[in-house]
C-alpha cells in the first residue's frame, strides 16, 4: 500500500498563510532549499488543492524559479503531479493530472495501487479533509522562526483530534525546525 505524507510549513504561532494566502514570511535558505531538492528524489508523486497546485505551477515554471532554485525547481517540473478540483478543466503543468468529485474516494483508490508514495504539498484543505479521514501517514512540519500576525491555522476546520507521535526532528542553520510525526 502506497503511504501519504503531508509536508508544510508553518510560522512559529501556527499559521500555514498568512493574510490574503501570503507566504512571503516563508524565507527559505540554502539548506532548506537543499532538503527539497534531496526530498523531491525521492520520487513521491505530489498532491495539491487548486489553490497551491496554480501558485506552485505559477512559480515553478518561471524562468525566475530557474535562476534562484535550479535544482529544485527541475525537481518540481519533473515530478508526477496530482490536483484535486471541482472547478479546474485541465492541468498543463508537466506530469499533472487532475482528480475531480470525491477526493476521499480517489486518494482511497489511489493509496491502494502500486505506484510511488504520495506527498502533500501545502493545500491545507486537503490536509485537513484527509486527516479527518484517517488517511494521512505521516506530517512534516517546517517551523520558521517568525511569528505573523494573522493567518491560517494548519489543521484549520479539522473535526477530530489529531494524537501524533514524534519521530524525527531536524533542525537548520536558519533556526527552522523540521518535525515529523505519525498519527499515534
Amino acid at each position: 500500500m502506497r503511504k501519504i505524507s503531508a509536508f508544510n510549513f508553518i510560522s512559529l504561532n501556527g499559521f500555514y498563510k498568512g493574510i490574503n494566502d501570503d507566504i512571503s514570511w516563508n524565507k527559505h535558505t540554502a539548506e532548506e532549499s537543499e532538503f527539497s531538492a534531496q526530498s523531491l528524489e525521492a520520487g513521491n508523486v505530489l498532491l495539491f488543492g487548486r489553490v497551491t497546485y496554480q501558485m506552485m505551477e505559477r512559480f515553478w515554471t518561471s524562468p525566475q524559479a530557474a535562476v534562484l532554485l535550479p535544482e529544485v525547481a527541475a525537481g518540481m517540473n519533473h515530478a508526477e503531479k496530482i490536483v484535486f478540483s471541482n472547478t479546474l478543466t485541465e492541468a498543463n503543468w508537466n506530469n499533472a493530472s487532475l482528480v475531480s468529485g470525491d477526493i476521499v474516494a480517489a486518494v482511497t483508490k489511489l493509496k491502494q495501487e502500486e505506484g510511488h508514495d504520495m506527498t502533500i504539498l501545502g493545500s491545507g484543505s486537503i490536509i485537513t479533509l484527509l486527516t479527518d479521514h484517517g488517511l494521512i501517514d505521516e506530517y512534516q512540519v517546517m517551523i520558521y522562526p517568525v511569528a505573523i500576525a494573522a493567518g491560517t491555522p494548519l489543521f484549520s476546520g479539522a473535526k477530530n483530534p489529531l494524537n501524533l507521535r514524534l519521530t524525527s526532528t531536524r533542525t537548520f542553520n536558519s533556526g527552522s525546525v523540521l518535525l515529523r510525526y505519525v498519527p499515534d
